[in-house]
């Protein structure tokens, strides 16, 4: 298998699709390969740019992305796109109404696109996102948009994945803005008011900029004021706009250091991340062992309380991290 693996990480990074396509499969629902595909590809990563489309279920976040992925081709860039949806309920996978809308790309040579499921994952991302970013980052593709799967305002985890986060919203949501400001608003690097030919959009962008008027310092500081775009994706209105945003959040973050900051946090984020699964996975191993079955007997008979219990299996998960 290792053979057939090289052969594969050897054809995706001269950009065969079919190749790209099965390493991200694999780093889907393989631990063990997704461990060696990163580790022989990560040496090539570090240059493509990351954009996060992000926003509530309904936004349309979908078909503006469809008509900015024109706007990058048209300047040259070659387009990564993972498209995160909800999980199928009969096969697992993603239910693929993402890659549909953006099914005019899909012959494209300079555009690849894949739908991912969640799989049960919280933060509006799967699980293998980063991974299958470092596989397309690899593979030469130099922008690479992630869009979320629309899960509202505990959806920050993109911010732990992409370099820009647009934030896309529309009028007639109720109170929008309370609605998703617990999380989103402070993740935001750029706000697009989609579907604008609605009535409201006027009240929309009000509350925005109010809400963006209330971390005015942090912004000062920061030395970027998050813009806010009114679109309409299916007419093209505001869609050029909005790429020009991105493309002036990006010079901000590569002129300012921003951008390596970010990567340094996200590095972080990712290292805990794996191990934190790797000790969860290891705590699993021990309590399903014939010695965990005692313990946790001495639990349920309350013979041992819950938090003793956790420091003798955590002094003998010891033994198993450093030796």
């Amino acid at each position: 298998m290792t053979e057939e693996l090289d052969g594969i990480i050897d054809l995706a990074l001269k950009g065969d699709k079919k190749a790209i396509a099965r390493l991200i499969t694999l780093v889907e629902n393989d631990e063990e390969k997704a461990r060696e595909i990163v580790k022989r590809v990560y040496p090539l990563t570090g240059k493509a740019y990351v954009v996060g489309i992000t926003g509530p279920p309904g936004s349309g976040k979908s078909t503006l992305l469809d008509k900015l992925i024109k706007l990058a081709r048209d300047e040259g860039h070659r387009v990564g796109v993972i498209a995160v949806d909800p999980t199928s309920p009969f096969t697992g996978g993603a239910l693929l109404g993402d890659r549909l809308r953006m099914q005019r790309h899909s012959t494209d040579e300079g555009v690849f696109i894949r739908s991912m499921a969640t799989r049960g994952a919280l933060g509006g991302l799967a699980k293998a996102t980063n991974d299958a970013i470092k596989v397309l980052d690899a593979a030469g593709y130099d922008l690479i948009f992630v869009e979320t799967v629309g899960v509202g305002q505990i959806e920050v985890d993109i911010v732990k994945t992409a370099d820009t986060v647009v934030l896309v919203t529309v009028p007639g949501l109720g109170d929008g803005v309370q609605a998703i400001k617990a999380g989103l608003m402070e993740v935001a690097d750029v706000f697009a008011i989609n579907k604008a030919d609605r009535e409201g959009v006027e009240i929309v962008y009000l509350e925005l900029k109010m809400a963006l008027e209330f971390e005015m310092d942090r912004w000062k500081e920061l030395g970027w004021e998050p813009p806010i775009v009114e679109t309409t994706a299916f007419t093209l209105n505001g869609v050029r706009p909005l790429w020009e945003a991105i493309k002036r959040h990006r010079e901000y973050m590569e002129s300012s250091g921003r951008l390596r900051e970010r990567r340094a946090f996200r590095a972080r984020e990712e290292v805990k991340t794996i191990i934190a699964s790797s000790i969860a996975r290891k705590v699993e191993e021990r309590l399903a062992g014939g010695e965990a079955k005692e313990l946790i007997d001495g639990v349920v008979e309350g013979k041992l309380d819950p938090y003793s219990a956790s420091q003798i299996v955590m002094e003998k998960l010891k033994e198993d991290l450093w030796r």
